[in-house]
């Protein structure tokens, strides 16, 4: 019999399209409520309720019961890190269930994965912090204590990151650009920082991200386009 994780078990979960839909309806970081996320897979509450069961009791959602509802989210990074992996190898091998169309370049333009940014915009970011040496991977990405003050700059308390248990720093590969985002406890709090200081916003509903003018030009200042990096900025 073979050892290890077993990892048909968590494709198996994931693999059937109405718990993918309710999976990845959840990557927009907000918990939902089990009728929400019926609507999202496009099947009855009774089915949805089986699926939200068999994908609690494998562990890749959490459940909170408030009154009479029970809100679900993921259970954290590594499933959202997950499924963003899947979304960059389904769209890399032309697995898509639409045809692309504007939504989708706004999409790829900028969006929230989980709890942190994604697309264009984060990548940049990525590089930038890399080109500058703030985060060396080297031996697995790491914050240097170079250029922290950028993270000051947007009121990020980097030595309060460092101090809390969760990872400060991870890489997320991008589903639309198939590089590397941020994410990690600094990737979560520059996302919070930039809708709090209204250089962006999100659509409700969606995982769609949207930059202001003055966002935007604020943003390419804070995280300037690397060298292998083409701005993502004002286009």
């Amino acid at each position: 019999m073979a050892e290890g994780p077993d990892i048909a078990r968590i494709a198996a979960l994931i693999g059937d399209p109405a718990r993918a839909a309710i999976l990845n309806a959840l990557m927009g970081g907000h918990a939902l409520t089990a009728s929400e996320l019926a609507r999202e897979a496009g099947v009855s509450p009774q089915t949805a309720s089986g699926h939200l069961s068999q994908l609690h009791d494998g562990g890749l959602l959490a459940l909170r019961k408030q009154g009479r509802h029970r809100y679900f989210s993921l259970v954290g990074d590594e499933v959202a890190a997950l499924l963003e992996a899947l979304d960059g190898l389904a769209a890399g091998s032309g697995h898509l269930r639409t045809r692309p169309g504007p939504r989708d370049a706004a999409l790829r333009k900028a969006r929230v994965c989980y709890n942190h940014l994604a697309g264009e915009f984060a990548v940049q970011m990525f590089d930038s912090l890399v080109a500058r040496g703030a985060i060396d991977l080297s031996a697995g990405a790491a914050l240097t204590g170079v250029n922290d003050g950028v993270f000051g700059d947007l009121g990020v308390d980097v030595a309060a990151l460092r101090a809390g248990r969760p990872v400060v720093v991870r890489e997320c590969l991008d589903w639309s650009m198939r590089r590397s985002h941020l994410a990690g406890s600094l990737g979560r709090a520059i996302m919070t920082r930039l809708l709090e200081l209204g250089w962006a916003r999100r659509t409700h509903g969606t995982r769609l991200v949207t930059f202001t003018p003055e966002g935007e030009r604020r943003f390419c200042q804070a995280f300037p386009a690397g060298p292998i990096t083409e701005s993502a900025c004002l286009r």
